[in-house]
């Protein structure tokens, strides 16, 4: 799917790497359309790249339904917000954790199927999830995060066989840990084991990549990382003593106390 001339529905462009991920499809010709809850934050970005902005809370299902019919019309999606949704279940109410859902699992599934019906009559389309390693491998006090990228990553290679050989790709781009934006440069904490981070711009790339080659699925991340979460995801019990041994737990409670406001 060629992103030039192409109407590209962008979610979670106030955060994390969805200003990069602007700053590229623009660039590359596509015609945006913005989406976030805080207009203050998507004025200045819709001045500067020419784009529709659509003011919706992705926590909200009518926000959701509504914002489906107001981005009609759209041959991209690229489903990129999420909650960082840190912490130990029990310090969790049932309110947050019905959030950290409906933000990063039911929001980015619903809009997918509202938006894929017109993809699919017109024959051609694409929609990349911007999920996490997280939805492979389990580490502690994320277990609503990485339940909703577990989540994600199956609804993703599932609904990708519902609609192969419509013209209708479906990719999911899963990053390692990030430097520069989000919880690391956010809270200054070092990587869990000193692991190696990646760019901003090299997770835009595989998104890129994802959506103009139809890829699966492309895991953005180290060698070693992406080795680890293998093991990881076939040998939970193994990995779980690991991480306990290269003292994850410290770096999980700086993030986990810089995260709490935003659940």
């Amino acid at each position: 799917m060629h992103i030039a001339g192409a109407t590209v529905l962008l979610t979670g462009v106030t955060g994390g790497i969805g200003g990069a991920l602007a700053a590229e499809l623009s660039a590359r010709g596509a015609e945006l359309i913005l989406t976030g809850r805080r207009r203050e934050a998507l004025d200045p970005l819709a001045g500067r790249y020419g784009a529709r902005t659509i003011l919706a809370d992705l926590a909200d299902p009518e926000d959701v339904r509504r914002l489906a019919a107001e981005a009609a019309g759209t041959q991209i999606l690229i489903a990129n917000a999420a909650l960082p949704s840190s912490g130990d279940v029990l310090d969790y109410t049932p309110d947050q954790i019905d959030r950290a859902f409906a933000v990063n699992l039911r929001a980015p599934a619903v809009l997918a199927r509202l938006l894929a019906r017109d993809m699919v009559e017109a024959g051609r389309g694409h929609i990349c999830f911007v999920g996490s390693l997280s939805g492979m491998a389990a580490t502690k006090s994320s277990s609503m995060y990485t339940a909703t990228k577990f989540g994600l990553r199956g609804f993703s290679l599932s609904f990708r066989q519902d609609l192969h050989g419509t013209g209708v790709g479906v990719s999911i781009v899963q990053p390692g840990f990030v430097r520069d934006l989000g919880m690391f440069a956010n809270t200054g904490s070092p990587t869990p084991g000193g692991v190696r981070t990646v760019s901003p711009e090299r997770v835009v790339r595989g998104v890129v990549r994802a959506v103009e080659r139809d890829v699966a699925e492309i895991n953005v991340a180290p060698l070693e990382l992406k080795f680890l979460t293998k093991v990881a995801s076939q040998f939970p019990g193994f990995s779980e003593r690991v991480q306990r041994w290269v003292g994850a737990e410290r770096t999980m409670d700086t993030i986990v106390a810089a995260q709490r406001p935003s659940r």
